[in-house]
């Protein structure tokens, strides 16, 4: 199975530079995609956006501009350890119907970064997006209710900061839909996959490293925040099935 990469850098060239050889000697093929100039680091092949695009529409460019029967999706403060993406490819060579296939992600301090996610409720977004998150937890949304799986569990969605996605699954799906800015866009993209019947895995022994900022969860009242909110509600217009999940 041939594996490509797309990377969408969004700032500053520096973010890539753990992460951008860390990445390249695992793939068959790499691609980045500079949503604005200067966001790349001199000598990258790349495509460099004159404006910015949202983060699906810069996928779905880099979607068009390669030819891997896999294709890894990957942040720029993403970096995979070795043997990462060779154990995600191989899982899902092994297994037909896993559309998305994600790695254990860890802080930079080794401590693990809960990426895998059960779908949004009505009640649990409330929590999560407004105040009430600093009163009530969200370990059920978060998996944290549970031991950490050893080996490969099915899951409802992971962190789009990096997966494994197979062409096919995307093909039959449209790709990513481009109403999503920023944020919503990675949810939205598995609960589709799980309607058509693709699988969803966790594979906890291929591990990246990954800041993952989370800014909307330390700032109330942000543009990103504003983003985040949109995002919610093209899902919900989209899926309006969700609403019963309270």
């Amino acid at each position: 199975m041939r594996v490509s990469a797309i990377v969408v850098s969004h700032g500053s060239a520096a973010e890539l530079t753990d992460s951008l050889p860390a990445l390249a000697s695992q793939v068959d093929e790499l691609l980045v995609v500079g949503n604005i100039p200067g966001s790349v680091p001199e000598g990258v092949e790349a495509i460099e956006n004159r404006e910015p695009l949202g983060f699906s529409a810069n996928i779905n460019l880099g979607l068009r501009l390669t030819d891997g029967e896999a294709v890894v999706i990957a942040n720029p403060d993403a970096i995979a350890r070795p043997g990462a993406v060779a154990t995600l490819r191989s899982f899902m060579e092994e297994h037909p119907r896993c559309g998305v296939a994600g790695p254990s992600m860890v802080f930079p301090d080794g401590c693990p970064q809960p990426s895998r996610r059960r779908f949004p409720t009505v009640g649990g977004t409330l929590v999560r997006r407004t105040p009430l998150r600093r009163l009530i937890g969200q370990a059920h949304h978060l998996h944290l209710d549970e031991p950490p799986p050893t080996a490969p569990v099915q899951v409802d969605w992971m962190l789009g900061g990096f997966l494994l996605l197979r062409r096919a699954m995307l093909d039959e799906l449209g790709g990513f839909d481009e109403g999503f800015r920023l944020y919503g866009e990675d949810i939205d993209l598995q609960y589709r996959a799980m309607r058509a019947g693709w699988e969803r895995w966790y594979v906890p022994a291929a591990v990246v490293q990954h800041i993952h900022h989370a800014e909307t969860d330390h700032r109330f009242l942000t543009r990103r925040t504003l983003w985040h909110w949109r995002g919610i509600a093209r899902f919900v217009r989209k899926h309006p099935e969700r609403l019963r999940a309270l």
